[in-house]
């Protein structure tokens, strides 16, 4: 599966920083937001916007402002937003002590762990996506932990070392007991990285925290994952996608209104060369190392459930496995870019891929 996130922590000590994201909201003035809302462009809609570092990243959000929603009332709104993204990634944070999935680890082979029910949920995803990619996503690739792909800080694992991590990667055997609302695994030194399958729901969880607000329109965006409802300004929201290839240019632009979700996964986002290689932090659960052949996957549908994860499966499962997969997923708009410069892309998101300019 992917490991999305199983290297050197971040200067904070939580989840790893992307380089840069395959998918982006075209909002004026969104590069220049640094906590606190910024100036839209002259002629721009008003937004109320803000960003913080999170999950290793930047999350950013934007509201459109009107008579009815004033500044101070998003403002808010938009805190409140950020704060319940921030409580749930402490719970599911591999990099900190006190977390849910720290402590499961901890408790790796001894006794199972309560936690709390919107890491169960996850959780339960993870084993889902498991099951359906069959193991091409594995929540336990964090024993992986050799791996360093972090500016100065990188790192490849002797092969002894992998092949003794590999022996702890079986997502088969996380066991979840729901009743009890406990996990377990029950091996020692086993460990979970939920980095691919736990961001798409805290962002999700920050964009439904808006809505109760009293804002139906809103755009969440975490690192090249975009969640959009409603519209800006009753026109759509606009999302570019990069050229996985050549990222200073775009592929082409999404236009969405009402409830969407553009989900992105890549070989750029950290990595180096390694005898003549690029190794990347996105790493295969059957072999320990990084994933070859998929440069980098975009995802389109409505609704979080039908693409969390998939973009780091469809990494490990290769650039053949495309088309089979998007049959089987009808709702899904898909785009694989090949790590020798093919792509391959569904109907649907051909139609949906409006000229960048």
């Amino acid at each position: 599966m992917k490991a999305d996130l199983p290297c050197t922590p971040s200067p904070r000590g939580q989840w790893s920083r992307r380089r840069f994201a395959l998918a982006l909201p075209l909002l004026a003035g969104l590069p220049h937001l640094a906590g606190a809302a910024a100036p839209a462009a002259a002629g721009a809609p008003p937004l109320a916007r803000q960003s913080r570092e999170l999950m290793g990243t930047r999350v950013d959000i934007a509201v459109p402002l009107s008579a009815a929603m004033g500044q101070q009332r998003a403002d808010q709104a938009i805190e409140r937003a950020f704060s319940e993204m921030q409580r749930l990634e402490a719970l599911m944070s591999r990099y900190r002590t006190d977390s849910d999935v720290a402590r499961i680890a901890a408790a790796a082979g001894r006794q199972p762990v309560a936690v709390a029910p919107e890491v169960l949920a996850v959780l339960r995803a993870a084993q889902r996506l498991h099951s359906g990619s069959a193991g091409a996503f594995d929540p336990t690739v964090g024993a992986l932990d050799g791996w360093q792909f972090g500016g100065s800080a990188q790192a490849v694992p002797a092969p002894g070392e992998i092949a003794r991590a590999l022996r702890l990667v079986d997502g088969r055997a996380l066991v979840l007991d729901e009743r009890a609302g406990t996990a377990y695994l029950p091996r020692p030194g086993m460990r979970l990285d939920l980095g691919g399958v736990a961001k798409l729901p805290i962002l999700q969880a920050g964009l439904q925290t808006l809505a109760r607000e009293g804002m139906p329109d809103a755009l969440v965006n975490g690192g090249g994952d975009v969640l959009v409802a409603g519209s800006n300004h009753g026109q759509p929201w606009r999302v570019g996608v990069r050229d996985p290839a050549a990222p200073q240019q775009l592929l082409g632009v999404l236009a969405l209104q009402g409830r969407a979700v553009v989900a992105s996964s890549g070989d750029y986002e950290r990595g180096f060369m390694h005898q003549g290689r690029r190794l990347h932090h996105v790493l295969d659960p059957h072999t320990g190392w990084p994933t070859r052949g998929v440069h980098g996957v975009a995802l389109l549908a409505r609704e979080v459930d039908e693409v969390n994860g998939w973009g780091t499966a469809l990494m490990v499962q290769g650039p053949a496995k495309a088309a089979t997969w998007s049959a089987r997923h009808p709702g899904v708009e898909l785009l694989v870019a090949s790590a020798d410069g093919a792509r391959w892309t569904s109907p649907g998101m051909t139609a949906r891929l409006q000229p960048a300019a």
